[in-house]
């Protein structure tokens, strides 16, 4: 990588077109050449926009309104394009082309990098992050998980001085966490480049870090130092906040059942498959024999390695892609009347029975505020206005988004994006929710919060179907433990 950049901020802060608060507001931040750090803070604190305006990506002055200076190595982030690598929370922003080899190389070709370089580097970023694939693998058929390592590569092929990285293992399973953190562990070794990386959770990048800046909620900077000494200092002030700080857990829902296993089952199965196949791609199955009943008032999650198959068995009992082989049908209850097949009903009959969370938030936004966007659901089922106003408000008070009511949902941050779609499945209250990284980029307050929200709905006999990375929320949740085959037992023989 080329040489480090440093980074100036003076009574800096972004305001989004059409946003009364402030993203960020009177930041005053000093990052020099080759320092390592660990950018933390509540969820909506401002860490994302943050680094896309030190990528000089974060918009034109029609996006939104700037106050202050914001300097990269000297000079502002809009003509250091180059010398800055983004890793962004969505990777499918971030994938290009159709080839593994292509998309990797691609940042390298803008930057002029002589052809014969620009292989040798795609080779050493793709061994880096793990992604063992061919040059001409496609990259539409890989998982959320393997996209997110491919974009990682095409950053570390491009080697910058200024390397940012926005929660780059949030859908890895553990062990790809593990593998993504120490490729880049080794790359920073033989480097002198500054690195930022916006992380929830502290345990994960806390030794390859030698400074943690935590931002605060209202702007500003809440907290800043070497790691160990903001932790030992600052570690329960911190955690009220929301940080994933060692050593203070976020509290965990009291189920009226205890979990793993011993929850009652309420009725008949909704859903039953047996020895199904699935598959994105019509005749090329990527997971077979899956047999697993969903029963009411039980959560069920699906774990196993990234590429396993795990979103698309999701899909699949969402009567969102059709089954490639094997039996899904519906019970009389989840049915009743519209057929006992999922993957024929109408949009109308699946938003009572069977509400979805997709992997990526955005995939489901369908209007210019959150509060137009919850009422989407809800309208469709003609439901009166009144009761949908109270159904809109109760959601938005419950995952903290009420301040945000009148913002576009594109605006939000990513935990915040993640929240709205889970609020957009449960605004029409159906039998079943079919969640996919329900958790995802949640700080600790917010996470605990959407985990206890769940809690009252399985309570009641919503019937709960989660892919999931998360242990916490395995552990806090899950009554049954569905792995996809051929993914190794955690602790046991692979």
């Amino acid at each position: 990588m080329s040489g480090g950049a440093s980074v100036s901020a003076r009574g800096w802060g972004w305001r989004h077109a059409g946003r009364r608060a402030w993203a960020v507001e009177g930041l005053d931040l000093e990052i020099a050449a080759g320092e390592r750090v660990l950018l933390l803070g509540a969820s909506g604190a401002g860490k994302s926009t943050l680094i896309s305006a030190l990528a000089g990506v974060l918009g034109a002055a029609d996006e939104g309104e700037e106050r202050g200076t914001l300097l990269v190595g000297g000079t502002r982030p809009q003509d250091a394009r180059g010398r800055v690598g983004l890793l962004l929370q969505d990777p499918d922003s971030q994938v290009l082309l159709a080839r593994v080899g292509d998309d990797v190389a691609f940042g390298c070709e803008n930057l002029g990098v002589p052809r014969d370089e620009i292989w040798r580097r795609v080779g050493s970023a793709l061994d880096a992050v793990g992604l063992h694939l061919p040059l001409s693998h496609p990259t539409s058929s890989l998982s959320g998980g393997q996209k997110q390592r491919l974009a990682l590569a095409g950053v570390l092929a491009m080697q910058p001085g200024l390397l940012l990285l926005d929660e780059p293992t949030a859908n890895l399973d553990p062990a790809g966490v593990e593998e993504v953190r120490d490729a880049v562990a080794r790359v920073l070794a033989h480097s002198e480049a500054t690195f930022v990386v916006i992380e929830h959770r502290v345990a994960v990048w806390r030794h390859v870090v030698n400074r943690v800046v935590v931002l605060a909620p209202g702007g500003g900077v809440l907290a800043d130092g070497p790691p160990e000494e903001v932790l030992a200092t600052r570690g329960a002030e911190l955690a009220a906040s929301g940080v994933w700080v060692p050593g203070f857990p976020p509290a965990r829902p009291l189920r009226a059942a205890s979990p793993h296993g011993s929850a009652p089952l309420l009725g008949a199965p909704l859903l039953r498959a047996c020895e199904l196949a699935v598959a994105r791609v019509k005749g090329v199955p990527v997971a077979s024999g899956l047999t697993l009943d969903v029963d009411p008032g039980v959560a069920t999650v699906i774990t196993g390695p990234n590429g396993a198959g795990k979103s698309t068995l999701a899909l699949t009992l969402a009567g969102l892609v059709a089954p490639e082989g094997g039996a899904l049908e519906a019970g009389d209850t989840l049915a009743a009347g519209a057929g006992s097949h999922p993957i024929r009903w109408k949009s109308r009959e699946l938003l009572t029975r069977i509400g979805t969370v997709f992997q990526d938030p955005e995939h489901q936004f369908l209007s210019s505020t959150l509060r137009k966007e919850l009422a989407v659901g809800p309208a469709a089922l003609r439901i009166p206005q009144r009761e949908i106003d109270e159904r809109v408000d109760e959601l938005l008070a419950r995952l903290r988004l009420t301040a945000l009511a009148e913002a576009n949902p594109f605006t939000l941050s990513g935990g915040e994006k993640r929240r709205l779609s889970v609020a957009t499945a449960l605004a029409t209250r159906p039998a079943l929710l079919v969640l996919d990284e329900p958790t995802f980029g949640q700080d600790s307050r917010t996470w605990a919060e959407l985990v206890a929200l769940l809690a009252e709905l399985l309570d009641s006999g919503t019937a709960l179907v989660a892919v999931t990375h998360d242990a916490d929320f395995v552990d806090a949740l899950a009554d049954r433990e569905f792995r996809m085959p051929g993914a190794p037992v955690p602790g046991g023989a692979a």
